[in-house]
């Protein structure tokens, strides 16, 4: 563990003071020099910096007078809808996890036989190196289990004898590994926290090659290894909705920029995992739940709108929760009328909701999701459109799965590194150029001072 004296962080304050004084860059020079902050022009709009064929995302539409018009928001796997993709799993009854994983890779959907090879490569990958759990998992456990999933990755790359190899077949090998191992190396990484830190008994179950992705991450996180079909499917829904969401987010920005360099596999995802791992980008479930429960203390009757409107009103107005002035779980950076994901996901999670027996708190929820638009256009005055978007249910869903919050971030990571992988391959197909902005220096020029006239 290591411990930081009283002296030391007394030391660095005073340095951090140091650190403002001279990082600190004057507002108006984004303006008066044309800086995108954060990559996005004053509209929101991204700023162009690539060239996908993985995935779009549409939430408007440009007129031609120049004007663009907010639409329902559409996200589509390559060029297919992906209200079209889930439904031709979901009315067979099938998992579509792996099918995903194969579309998006390869570019084609698999006929039966393609999907089934498929399924068997992951199955076969679905294995850790001899005593890897014992020698790197269990030892100095973290809390944080993005953490944990980042030493575990970056230690595989040792076990790898062409960790460099940059050719296609290689590469493609190595994301399909990850792809594999990402529900073991989660759930392993919390069970040595929850035993070693928290005194919990510890078990490790195998996979089992003939279960789904979904299935097998239920099975290897419970004691009893049992799941009910539809927990399982409602899991499996939630990785595919996660799976990719175009090449602009910040951890498949991250996987391109880190790609670009020429560096290996297990390093361009051990980023991805760094970046994912901001609360900005991946912790907005966690803050759903975190507000839900606030909202549970302070609301007496959580069934009257009234009551929770005010609350709401309390969100914006920064005078309740973590006082961030924010509804989470509402709106998007890119949707604005509706996020298709969340609208996908709702209707499988009233389903969850009605096996497990929360049909209370879903009714919450969907009164949220019907209030808050209004709250925030009357008090924000936005009239774009504002609506829930698919991190709003899923923390419900993790939470009603029994899964640790823990693992949320994590369980987005295990959907993500699909589309990282792709994101990964498309970068060294197409592009012979290291990722480089430019960013303008506007310090003052100044004179070297001798150290006796200092």
């Amino acid at each position: 563990m290591i411990k930081k004296k009283k002296n030391d962080i007394e030391m660095m304050e005073k340095y951090a003071q140091l650190c403002t004084w001279c990082g600190t860059i004057d507002a108006s020079l984004y303006k008066k020099y044309n800086v995108n902050r954060g990559l996005r022009d004053i509209t929101g709009k991204g700023v162009l910096a690539g060239l996908t064929k993985i995935s779009l995302i549409e939430s408007k539409k440009e007129n031609e007078d120049g004007t663009v018009t907010p639409i329902d928001g559409r996200l589509l796997y390559r060029g297919i809808d992906i209200h079209d993709l889930v439904n031709g799993f979901v009315k067979d009854g099938r998992f579509g996890f792996e099918e995903t994983a194969y579309f998006l890779l390869f570019g084609a959907l698999p006929n039966r036989e393609q999907l089934k090879e498929f399924e068997g490569i992951l199955a076969q990958n679905r294995t850790l190196p001899t005593n890897f759990t014992r020698d790197v998992i269990m030892k100095a456990p973290s809390k944080d289990m993005m953490t944990s999933l980042s030493k575990s990755i970056l230690t595989l790359a040792s076990y790898d004898n062409d960790t460099d190899d940059l050719s296609l077949p290689n590469v493609l090998a190595q994301c399909i590994m990850l792809i594999s191992v990402f529900p073991m190396l989660a759930v392993y990484g919390y069970h040595a926290y929850n035993h070693y830190e928290r005194g919990n008994s510890f078990y490790i179950h195998y996979p089992d090659p003939k279960l789904s992705t979904a299935e097998n991450f239920l099975r290897m996180l419970r004691p009893d290894k049992s799941y009910t079909k539809l927990e399982a499917q409602v899991l499996d829904l939630a990785f595919i909705l996660h799976m990719e969401h175009g090449g602009g987010n910040n951890s498949t920005f991250t996987t391109h920029v880190v790609s670009s360099s020429g560096t290996d596999t297990y390093s361009a995802i051990a980023a991805a995992l760094g970046s994912l791992k901001g609360p900005k980008h991946g912790g907005a479930n966690l803050k759903v739940i975190a507000m839900m429960r606030d909202l549970k203390k302070h609301v007496k009757h959580q069934d009257d709108p009234a009551e929770v409107e005010a609350y709401l009103e309390k969100l914006l107005h920064k005078e309740a929760f973590d006082k961030q002035g924010l509804i989470y779980g509402m709106g998007h950076a890119v949707y604005s009328i509706s996020d298709p994901r969340a609208e996908i996901f709702r209707g499988f999670v009233e389903k969850l909701a009605a096996e497990k027996g929360y049909e209370k708190e879903f009714a919450l929820y969907s009164m949220i999701e019907e209030l808050a638009p209004k709250v925030i256009a009357r008090e924000r005055h936005i009239y774009k459109g504002v609506s829930a978007n698919v991190d709003f249910y899923s923390g419900f869903v993790y939470s009603m799965l029994g899964i640790p919050e823990e693992l949320y971030t994590p369980m987005f990571a295990i959907a993500r590194i699909v589309g990282w992988s792709a994101h990964r391959i498309e970068e060294l197909i197409n592009c012979d150029k290291i990722i480089r902005p430019a960013y303008m220096s506007v310090a003052d020029e100044n004179e070297y001072i001798d150290l006796d006239e200092r």
